[in-house]
């Protein structure tokens, strides 16, 4: 992979991670809902926590951005959000068997998508190029 797709990458990754954070901030239920299911999304203390998921995506989600736009160093935020990603993922998996079916294939596939995209990218989103 080359320096700029590494960076097109990563920038359509953190649109995206900005989306998710603000949209859980805001309507915490709308991102819960397809992985934990409806029951459980409304409750307040799932609430809670999909705000909290929220902000730190739409934290990880700015910093790369701001990054790509000062010329920063990219790699270390591509990185904390491949660990979020990978977290998000193994959290999945570990609660697979009583997530919802359609839900639970859809957070996985997003959420492993995303760290196997950051994980390729990060080696070369720095590089002289």
């Amino acid at each position: 992979m080359e320096r700029d797709q590494a960076r097109q990458i990563a920038e359509a990754v953190a649109v995206g991670r900005i989306a998710i954070g603000i949209t859980a901030l805001v309507a915490p239920t709308v991102p819960l809902r397809p992985w934990v299911g409806r029951d459980f999304a409304w409750q307040p203390r799932a609430k809670l926590l999909a705000r909290s998921l929220g902000a730190r995506d739409l934290a990880l989600g700015v910093g790369v951005m701001l990054a790509l736009r000062h010329k920063a160093p990219v790699r270390g935020w591509v990185e904390g959000a491949v660990l979020a990603d990978a977290g998000d993922a193994l959290a999945t998996l570990l609660a697979f068997g009583s997530l919802p079916k359609s839900g639970r294939w859809l957070v996985l596939a997003s959420a492993a998508g995303a760290a196997a995209a950051g994980k390729l990218a990060a080696p070369v989103i720095d590089s002289e190029g």
